[in-house]
């Protein structure tokens, strides 16, 4: 089942937009052959063709739209009517009406009033464009009075068993999806190397390799199994592999501080997950808020454009903040 036309044409829109790469700093070192190619799960025939078609007639105002994501708390259902965004997200402690002990019901009333207004916001150029909903889903729908809360990464990991965690995914799926929500971002595949860092309870394991393995189990619970009928079907959601790269790393384990490495040891140590989870058929890839060698991520191209998007590499996975 190929993914949602939503999904393929933020996909596209962001790899589309990859220009020559830039020298990276000097302090970085470059070594591409380092990294596994992997080809993410693509597109069938006629819903490629219909992307292209879509984009063609999109205009330069349309396409960024598509690539910003406003918070519940900042934007309406009438105001996405105006602007045309790609995605709307209920972050921190945002809800509907303001009130986070509110009903599902409310909840879903909410994201199809986000739904219609997409959907409402007609161009003369081209089809609507349905909004994604994006929530922090990321050990049960922990915002839902009434939802399932699972144990949080660190837990996980302990319990060494990959098919727990697949039941896990599927079951946040099954009750993120009845609230008319599209995507959770989850997994985090951080490898904590300092419990200092005030974010170590989000990583399965300081093992590459298990998480890696956890990943899989995660990606597939929430997308459902890739190449079957179940992959994105209804119940399913959107999954969010994070955060790309190095997050688990950083000095002293400071939150959103420096990961100073040889590039051959982030690879193995801090990119373990992510070719795991796009095998597994991972849809979109967040970007990180750390450094890597006195780098931000959101300003490393060679990472995020050559490494993680490039062309060269068979690789469109979408990347977000």
């Amino acid at each position: 089942m190929s993914p949602r036309p939503a999904v393929a044409v933020l996909a596209a829109l962001l790899w589309g937009g990859c220009a020559a790469a830039a020298p990276p700093p000097a302090a970085t070192s470059v070594h591409p052959e380092l990294w596994s190619v992997v080809a993410p799960p693509s597109p069938d025939a006629a819903t490629e063709a219909f992307v292209q078609q879509l984009i063609a007639h999109m205009s330069l105002e349309d396409k960024v739209g598509q690539m910003i994501q406003a918070d519940i708390a900042s934007i309406s259902p009438a105001e996405l009517r105006t602007y045309k965004l790609g995605s709307i997200l209920a972050g921190g402690n945002a809800a509907p009406g303001d009130s986070v002990r509110t009903s599902p019901q409310a909840w879903l009333d909410l994201t199809d009033d986000f739904y219609r207004a997409s959907l409402a916001a007609t161009s003369v150029e081209h089809p609507p464009i349905p909004i994604l909903f994006g929530i922090d889903a990321v050990h049960g729908h922990a915002k839902i009075v009434g939802a399932t809360i699972f144990p949080h990464n660190v837990g996980l990991g302990a319990a060494h068993d990959p098919g727990l965690i697949q039941r896990i995914g599927q079951a946040t799926a099954e009750e993120v999806a009845a609230t008319g929500i599209d995507w959770t971002f989850a997994p985090t595949v951080a490898v904590a190397r300092d419990v200092r860092w005030g974010r170590s309870y989000e990583s399965y394991s300081e093992s590459p390799e298990l998480v890696a393995e956890y990943a899989t189990a995660m990606v597939t619970g929430l997308q459902g199994q890739f190449a079957t009928p179940q992959f994105m079907a209804p119940g399913h959601t959107l999954s969010s592999v994070k955060h790309f790269l190095g997050d688990g790393g950083t000095l002293n384990g400071r939150d959103q501080g420096n990961t100073i490495l040889p590039e051959a040891e982030l690879r193995a140590v801090h990119g373990a997950g992510y070719p795991a989870a796009i095998k597994a058929g991972a849809l979109i890839v967040m970007a990180s808020y750390n450094s890597w060698n006195g780098v931000k991520m959101h300003a490393n191209r060679y990472l995020l454009t050559d490494i993680l998007k490039g062309e060269t590499r068979e690789q469109t996975i979408a990347i977000w903040r």
